[in-house]
């Protein structure tokens, strides 16, 4: 278990901070709804802002529109839009992004490199006719494209490290590090461990966690990225008796993101990339539930479910989320 340092209590006046908000925090298709009226049904976005000024976005699920609205009244825009990956519902809300249909907005695109297609091809082709009546070409903004590998990088006052996740394809984690704190951001992303079993893991042992058994290189790995990070927004998509029905399918179990979250001596933990079948009060159990685990385990995590709306102010003290908006 990595051992963060003591971090104190109320915030300094004046002292520097790293924001973050909530756009859209559900995974696999929009669910919009009475029943996830709470935490929200759009797909996945998180801004971030730094005490410098810098805006960095990231995803592009259906949350990154209603960001783009509030963002016209902060004309112009200069942004850092970092893709863990291209499947749709992380990148489906940008044709509907406002600020990209702006003169003069300039916006840098970020995301793993591929093994066959270039980041913009993959980004022009949900917007090709058949499927859109703006193309990729038309948008007045400048944008550039960057395809990463793991390494590290600055973006202003920010350093930017980058982590590849165990998912159904390329897929990159992305830690933030700016005026002190840091924001690790982990989805979609499945845990190693199984392959430790072969092809027929033990029963007992599927959706577990890391309390028992030998810890995968891939998942100590993992840790040491995250290791002291003051938020952990991972991918939980999944609760331990849901998850031995969708191995292989790229996202985590609610005891796994909690045993990372406690190894790797995060400050607080947002669960994220909620089921599409899981309503409110499911993922308040989720909450629940974690928040149990880490307690069990003599830890002092914060854990919340992230949720639409809500503002994370790192410089606060963890007990101040809520777990709605």
């Amino acid at each position: 278990m990595v051992t963060r340092p003591a971090r104190g209590g109320a915030r300094v006046s004046g002292e520097a901070v790293v924001k973050v908000r909530f756009w859209g925090t559900r995974g696999s298709i929009p669910s919009p709804g009475p029943r996830t009226l709470r935490y929200g049904g759009n797909c996945s976005c998180v801004e971030i802002r730094t005490d410098s000024g810098e805006l960095f976005i990231i995803d592009a699920g259906t949350g990154i529109r209603e960001l783009g609205l509030h963002l016209m009244t902060q004309q112009p825009v200069e942004a850092h839009l970092f893709l863990s990956h291209t499947h749709w519902d992380h990148i489906s809300g940008f044709p509907f992004f406002p600020p990209a249909f702006v003169p003069g907005n300039r916006l840098t695109i970020y995301s793993a490199r591929n093994i066959d297609k270039r980041l913009e091809d993959v980004m022009a082709g949900q917007m090709e006719y058949t499927y859109f009546p703006v193309t990729l070409g038309d948008l007045p903004s400048d944008i550039e494209y960057r395809e990463l590998l793991e390494e590290s990088f600055t973006v202003g006052s920010a350093r930017i490290s980058t982590h590849y996740l165990n998912h159904t394809s390329i897929c990159m984690g992305y830690r933030i590090e700016a005026d002190g704190q840091s924001v690790a951001y982990v989805s979609d992303h499945e845990p190693y461990g199984l392959a430790l079993f072969g092809a027929d893991p033990p029963p007992d042992t599927i959706g577990r966690g890391l309390q028992d058994g030998v810890v995968h290189v891939g998942d100590r790995r993992l840790i040491e990225w995250i290791a002291g990070a003051d938020l952990l927004i991972q991918d939980t998509q999944y609760t331990p008796v849901e998850y031995p029905k969708k191995i292989g399918w790229g996202h985590g179990s609610a005891d796994y993101v909690t045993d990372v979250a406690v190894r790797s001596g995060s400050r607080m933990l947002a669960l994220y990339h909620h089921d599409p079948l899981h309503d409110d009060d499911m993922v308040d159990e989720m909450v629940a539930y974690c928040q149990q685990r880490v307690d069990a385990q003599g830890a002092d995590v914060r854990v919340c479910g992230a949720a639409e709306g809500q503002h994370i102010d790192l410089n606060e003290p963890p007990s101040w989320v809520s777990a709605s908006a």
